[in-house]
């Protein structure tokens, strides 16, 4: 089991994939969790808390969540 407090790469990982799906990301190269940063993992993690939060996601909240993520990508 994954302690996704400890900010590791296979940690970031696993929550950008599990993201990707809970969002049904279309274009799954937004989601490559090579194109986001350590140093983002508290804010990216805080957003698949809240994601997993959710019986259920509206299409404006995905919408939302997904800007939300891209300020944490890498240029």
């Amino acid at each position: 089991m994954l302690n996704l407090n400890e900010p590791t790469e296979e940690n970031l990982s696993y929550i950008i994939n599990e993201l990707s799906k809970d969002l049904q990301v279309l274009n799954p190269s937004i989601m490559d969790p090579d194109n986001f940063s350590l140093e983002d993992y508290q804010d990216i993690k805080d957003l698949y808390d809240m994601v997993k939060s959710k019986d259920q996601i509206s299409v404006p909240e995905i919408n939302a969540i997904l800007v939300e993520l891209k300020k944490y990508r890498k240029n």
